[in-house]
C-alpha cells in the first residue's frame, strides 16, 4: 500500500538521505551543500521556504516530493515542484505517480494556474512519464542560474540602493 504524508520535523534525516539519493542519481553527489539544520529551518520555521511530501511503500519511506509556491505575472499563483525522488528498488510501483497527485492537488486546493518543474534531458524514463500524465516540455525555454561568488559580485556592482 502507498501512502502520501505531509513531512514533519522529524523527517529531516529522511529527507537529507533523500535528497543525497537524487543527488547520487543526477551524478552530482558533491553538489549536495545543504545541512540538516537549514532543511529544518527552511521547512519547518516561522516562514517556510518549501513543503515535502514523504511515500511509503508498506511503512517503508519510498520517495519524496519537495515544492513550493511561486508567482507568473501572467497567470497569477503556481507550484514549483523543486525534486521528485523514488528510491530505484520502488520504482514502477505508481509512487511518482501518486507523489505528482498530491502536489497536484496542493496546486488545486490553493488555486494555481501552473505547476511546474525541471527534468534533465537524459532522464529520458522520467521525460515519458512526465508526457504520459499530460506534461508539456517547453522546448524554447531555457533555465539561468547565478550561484554564489557570481550573485554576490552582481549584488556588489549595483549603484542603486533599495
Amino acid at each position: 500500500m502507498i501512502h502520501i504524508r505531509t513531512a514533519t520535523p522529524a523527517d529531516i534525516s529522511l529527507m537529507y538521505s533523500l535528497v543525497h539519493a537524487l543527488a547520487k542519481y543526477e551524478r552530482e553527489p558533491e553538489s549536495v551543500h545543504i545541512t540538516e539544520e537549514q532543511l529544518l529551518r527552511d521547512g519547518f520555521g516561522p516562514n517556510p521556504y518549501y513543503e515535502c511530501l514523504i511515500a511509503e511503500k508498506d511503512g517503508t519511506p519510498a520517495g519524496f516530493a519537495l515544492y513550493f509556491p511561486i508567482y507568473s505575472t501572467w497567470q497569477g499563483p503556481s507550484l514549483h515542484l523543486e525534486d521528485l525522488f523514488v528510491q530505484p528498488e520502488f520504482r514502477g510501483h505508481g509512487i511518482g505517480k501518486a507523489l505528482l497527485q498530491a502536489v497536484a492537488a496542493a496546486a488545486v486546493k490553493r488555486g494555481c494556474a501552473r505547476l511546474q518543474w525541471d527534468v534533465l534531458d537524459w532522464n529520458q524514463p522520467a521525460i515519458d512519464f512526465y508526457q504520459s500524465i499530460g506534461a508539456t516540455m517547453l522546448g524554447d525555454w531555457r533555465r539561468m542560474r547565478m550561484t554564489g561568488d557570481a550573485i554576490k559580485a552582481l549584488a556588489a556592482s549595483s549603484e542603486v540602493t533599495a
